[in-house]
């Protein structure tokens, strides 16, 4: 081979006369050898996700209906460095899964924005419900914080009056403050429901009422996508027997909601809102396996398999 390699350096003239002393086609298979062992360049871009990440994905989206963005959350809360979003976006496509709605960048006002510490807003959501006098409607009120997306339920009722609404904004701020999230502010809809008498309640209790504008639909946008998660996730989903199992499945899915979910918004990054922060400083990349196979993975579920969740074998 150092001969070959020699020769092509000086030229055809000396290959000419190599070739009176070896035959022509001994040194053009010693060329294609030479060739042939050279080492090939290494390819560029960004390396493949690993299978077992893809599998996971692709268990993610079978098994529920959620978006690339809640599966990302998923993988993160399993200790899993999540692939970019796009790279999971072509993972479902590729498979045929629904990579979930595209989502613009919200147009909130800056008031909240700047109150988001102590803001909650509030609304009703209703179902139709199956009881021995036939089929009603059961209202439930759901206060959300702003900042921490944390969400407080009032029992569900068929008379939401004003006696009603007063004594679960009392009872809300009770919570709230027991809980040590701070309520100074709380923005409601123009609901015939919110009287007089509710905001005086509220004002006695040292917080400030703040009702939305007309034609401004982003202004509760907060707590209507909370109402929207548990209609869509949980309640559209079963046929309720009576007021008792109404409060079941609202307790079940909040329990779900603030410990096994992950959400979304500035300063959560898409992490459990009921986490337990670890001492020390964070690890950046090291904290993430890429590894974890398929059988350390546990699914936990809540009413009758609705709501899943998943997570790591305890060590």
């Amino acid at each position: 081979m150092r001969l070959v390699k020699f020769a092509q350096k000086l030229g055809g003239k000396v290959l000419s006369q190599l070739a009176t002393i070896v035959h022509p086609s001994t040194i053009m298979r010693w060329i294609a050898a030479e060739k042939k062992n050279k080492p090939k360049p290494k390819k560029r871009g960004r390396p493949r996700t690993p299978e077992q990440i893809r599998q996971l994905i692709l268990k993610m989206a079978k098994e529920n209906e959620w978006g690339y963005t809640r599966i990302m959350g998923e993988l993160k809360k399993l200790g899993i460095k999540p692939p970019s979003r796009n790279t999971v976006r072509a993972i479902l496509k590729g498979h045929g899964y629904d990579p979930g709605p595209k989502r613009g960048e919200g147009t909130w006002d800056d008031f909240l924005k700047q109150h988001a510490a102590s803001l909650w807003q509030c609304d009703f959501f209703s179902k139709r419900i199956l009881t021995l006098r036939g089929i009603r409607e059961v209202f439930v009120l759901a206060f959300l914080h702003v900042e921490t997306r944390r969400v407080v339920l009032s029992p569900a009722t068929f008379h939401p009056n004003e006696a009603w609404v007063v004594d679960q904004m009392e009872r809300f701020v009770k919570e709230a403050r027991g809980k040590k999230l701070r309520v100074a502010t709380l923005q409601r809809e123009r609901d015939s429901k919110f009287t007089a008498s509710v905001d005086q309640a509220l004002r006695s209790k040292r917080v400030k009422v703040k009702k939305n504008e007309f034609c401004a639909p982003n202004t509760n946008a907060f707590v209507e996508r909370f109402v929207q998660s548990i209609q869509q996730e949980c309640l559209g989903r079963f046929v309720v027997f009576g007021s008792e199992h109404m409060d079941q499945i609202c307790s079940e899915y909040l329990e779900h909601y603030h410990t096994e979910r992950p959400h979304q918004g500035e300063g959560i990054d898409n992490q459990l809102l009921n986490r337990q922060k670890k001492r020390g400083r964070p690890k950046k990349d090291a904290s993430f396996d890429q590894s974890l196979p398929l059988n350390e993975i546990l699914c936990s579920e809540r009413l009758g398999g609705l709501l899943k969740s998943y997570s790591t074998k305890a060590a």
